[in-house]
């Protein structure tokens, strides 16, 4: 499964913590206060990005690893609708739209790039 000898080394498993630790910290503002369901949606997606990556790994084997990663990737896609609404209500100011935006967007491509990779050692 690759050179990663834990889930743990993985680069996208990093930065989709970080984002968890971020929508954790900024649901917690009182602008979300009122609004369980959303903040607790965006919560849920957020920690399903890192989540996912973790489990597909331990898995070991590659085609349940690729899975979980495509699943992961959904993750950061619902949570980046969901940036858009909290935005819209005005929930978070548009800097801090962007940069999570900009750092799910790069987690994306990070899972694409890892399931590229991991989709040609199972052809070998």
């Amino acid at each position: 499964m690759g050179t990663f000898k834990s889930f743990e080394e993985i680069q996208a498993w990093q930065k989709s913590k970080a984002i968890a630790l971020n929508i954790y910290k900024i649901t917690n503002d009182k602008s979300f206060k009122n609004d369980f369901d959303l903040s607790r949606q965006m919560r849920r997606c957020a920690i399903s990005v890192s989540s996912n990556i973790a489990e597909g790994f331990e898995r070991q084997t590659t085609k349940e690893f690729i899975q979980f990663l495509f699943i992961a990737k959904g993750s950061c896609g619902e949570l980046r609708s969901q940036l858009y609404i909290a935005f819209e209500l005005n929930y978070i100011d548009n800097e801090i739209k962007e940069q999570l935006l900009d750092d799910c967007d790069f987690t994306s491509k990070m899972i694409s790039k890892l399931i590229t990779y991991l989709r040609t050692t199972i052809k070998k």
